[in-house]
């Protein structure tokens, strides 16, 4: 198909241009308020743009199972999972008190915390709005579900914080809630608005759901090897605000007594600039012990796991890209 972190994202917008326009102008209905600060938060984070993943599993699984993606209830189902995940960013910056995101001001840095955290309540009330209108109580069973375990994801990462006996284990249930539910949501959506039986939307949903893991990985791997620029926000971010990502876990329980000790010494200092400062020294130290490499072959059984999945599907162009975006998560550079 294609390969490159741009020639994936520019080549699923041509396959999708229409579909991604009736998305957007369903966003823009969808946020539209007499609020003023409402509305000027909501243009702020909708023009950002981003990979918009969700809402456009939910177009390739619809057109996979030879539905027409572009109908009312599939656009809205991509809309509802858009504003989930972008009122959960909102909520994310507020939290890791984050200032830079794609490269620009987060939305709290550029409005204030409490703004912020009113106007991600918002997208979610707005989300809910939009599901109720398909009058499906499925749909209403699954997203409420799904919204549900991501807030328990996000306090389970909180409680991580700084936690030195993290395991492999507690990191992927942190993931499983935080990131990879929302995938499958978007992905068994997607069989909803095809119409598709139950053991075909479950199906879909484990395709979506290992995606899912296999780009948090690599966004996880992609904090300590990435590039900067791309990335729209500095490398070592994550350790700076104490989340022991796969990579740091790995290295803790595989590297030096040298390399355990600065790992810890670090975390335990707490302190963001000195982190930075100190990244280089981390960045030797997860290479040296393997700890990246390591969390990049979880992150491609994963990948790999998710192509399996859909191998059954008769073969289109929709299918296609799925196989695609299985590549494009743990071989993108941002």
């Amino acid at each position: 198909m294609t390969s490159g972190n741009s020639r994936t994202g520019d080549g699923l917008k041509h396959h999708l241009a229409d579909e991604l326009a009736r998305l957007d102008a369903r966003l823009k209905a969808t946020l539209d308020s007499e609020v003023t600060l409402i509305r000027s938060i909501s243009e702020y984070i909708v023009s950002a743009g981003g990979k918009r993943l969700r809402p456009v599993l939910v177009f390739l699984t619809a057109q996979a199972l030879g539905s027409d993606a572009k109908s009312p209830l599939c656009v809205d189902l991509a809309a509802t999972v858009e504003l989930i995940h972008t009122a959960t960013l909102l909520h994310d910056d507020v939290v890791d008190e984050s200032d830079l995101r794609r490269g620009r001001a987060t939305a709290n840095a550029e409005f204030g915390n409490a703004a912020s955290v009113l106007v991600g309540d918002f997208l979610y009330s707005r989300a809910f709005q939009v599901m109720v209108s398909s009058e499906n109580m499925h749909v209403l069973e699954l997203l409420s579900e799904a919204t549900n375990r991501i807030a328990e994801g996000e306090v389970m990462q909180l409680m991580a914080l700084g936690n030195l006996d993290l395991t492999e284990a507690d990191y992927m249930q942190v993931i499983e809630a935080k990131t990879a539910k929302l995938f499958e949501a978007a992905g068994a959506l997607g069989a909803i608005a095809a119409g598709a039986d139950a053991a075909t939307e479950k199906n879909m949903a484990e395709f979506s759901r290992r995606l899912g893991v296999a780009f948090q990985i690599a966004d996880d791997v992609l904090d300590y090897r990435g590039d900067a620029e791309s990335l729209g926000k500095s490398l070592g971010d994550d350790l700076a605000e104490g989340k022991l990502t796969l990579p740091i876990i790995i290295a803790l329980e595989r590297g030096t007594p040298e390399t355990k000790a600065m790992l810890k010494q670090i975390i335990a200092e707490n302190r963001i600039e000195h982190h930075h400062e100190r990244l280089p020294e981390v960045l030797a130290a997860l290479e040296a012990c393997g700890a990246l490499d390591a969390s990049m072959k979880r992150a491609e059984a994963q990948s790999q796991a998710a192509a399996r999945q859909i191998a059954h599907l008769p073969e289109s162009t929709a299918k296609r890209w799925m196989l695609d975006l299985c590549s494009y998560a743990v071989n993108r550079a941002a």
